[in-house]
């Protein structure tokens, strides 16, 4: 007679309960330890709203680095006119119509095969309010994160507001009041379209060019900018931060 074979299975190993109960915990901190993240963030954009930064992480790493930096708040009704409309002329022609990413832009850098121009002014207010100066994706990805929440919460005039006084534009020299008056010795809401236009041309590369001591190419830039300045300001893109 043909031996029996039993088809009946083993019962399978009961979890550990420990193990399970440290699993649990753990994604419970996870997940509390993301949403204290989220909070964070949001109070702080919430706050940038009406609160004006003193400073910046890059900021505060030039001025140790330097010994000290040249910066000091202005309101946007203490900034010319046309020093707003230069630096958007500039770095964001298209700053009133877009949501915190320029599509069009950006689709236009990747088919140059370069990222020059795909960074809006919004962007670049959140990584220098918000953030550090960088090229990892990790930056890149808190940066997208950050931006529409700032659209979202920011008038367009608080954006260019802060982005004014907390950009570089020289060694040491941060936000359109020191830029002013150190480059031309007037206060910001005396430039003029030449000197707004000079200013906004050395925003790419501030360590390396002077907006008093223009080369040709600087000149040029600038020539570029001010017409630019005056096409926005004439088709409505200028509108949004415009009073």
């Amino acid at each position: 007679m043909a031996k029996r074979t039993s088809t009946k299975k083993k019962p399978e190993p009961k979890p550990d309960p420990a193990l399970l109960r440290f699993s649990r915990g753990l994604r419970r901190y996870l997940w509390r330890s993301v949403a204290a993240v989220l909070l964070v963030v949001a109070v702080a954009v919430l706050l940038g709203r009406v609160v004006n930064p003193p400073t910046t992480a890059y900021m505060f790493g030039e001025s140790r680095r330097l010994g000290g930096v040249d910066h000091q708040w202005v309101p946007m009704s203490g900034i010319a006119p046309v020093m707003a409309r230069a630096v958007v002329a500039a770095e964001d022609a298209n700053f009133c119509e877009h949501w915190g990413f320029d599509v069009a832009a950006i689709k236009l850098a990747i088919a140059e095969g370069s990222n020059r121009g795909a960074s809006t002014l919004s962007q670049q207010t959140v990584k220098n309010v918000y953030l550090w100066h960088g090229r990892s994706w990790f930056r890149k990805a808190l940066e997208a994160g950050i931006t529409p929440l700032v659209e979202a919460v920011w008038p367009k005039r608080r954006i260019l507001e802060v982005y004014l006084n907390v950009a570089e534009f020289g060694e040491g020299i941060f936000g359109v009041e020191a830029a002013a008056r150190h480059y031309f010795g007037v206060g910001p809401e005396a430039l003029s379209e030449r000197q707004a236009s000079q200013l906004a041309a050395v925003l790419p590369s501030p360590k390396t060019r002077s907006a008093s001591r223009p080369t040709g190419f600087l000149q040029r830039r600038a020539a570029q900018i001010r017409s630019g300045a005056a096409t926005i300001d004439a088709d409505g893109r200028a509108a949004c931060f415009q009073s």
